[in-house]
């Protein structure tokens, strides 16, 4: 390989690792990386505020009823071995597992909305006093 080519090929591997760097170093990624960590934290504490708070209190209501041990089963119909089980009670325990989680979301950032609108009128107020005291 002539020196020439050599010299090209490395300054595309220097170009592509300033390229690579560039991207790295990029507010949006930046910004998608802290996303994904908070949203791992949050996650754990919506999971923990549905598991250990609001599932227990749904399952008093509803007598403790559990569908995950519903399921159809298939016999093989085809010699020995195991039968199909179709497991619906699983989906339908997840169903409502998510139902539930989506609505502690939804009632959490209402909330936070609530707190962000006060926050926002009496910023708005503060700052006509203040434009009105600057005439």
């Amino acid at each position: 390989m002539a020196k020439s080519e050599e010299a090209a090929k490395l300054k595309e591997k220097q170009g592509l690792k300033e390229e690579f760097i560039e991207f790295i170093n990029r507010g949006s990624m930046i910004d998608l990386a802290v996303g994904v960590a908070v949203g791992g934290a949050f996650t754990a504490i919506v999971n923990s505020l549905v598991n250990d708070i609001v599932m227990p209190i749904v399952g008093l209501l509803l007598g403790g009823v559990d569908f995950t041990n519903l399921a159809i089963r298939i016999p093989n119909f085809f010699g020995t071995g195991d039968e199909a089980v179709i497991a619906y009670g699983n989906f339908i325990q997840t169903a409502v597992e998510f139902l539930i989680i989506a609505w502690v979301i939804f009632m959490i950032i209402k909330a936070m909305n609530r707190l962000n609108r006060k926050r926002d009128a009496k910023k708005a107020e503060k700052d006509a006093k203040d434009e009105k005291k600057s005439k």
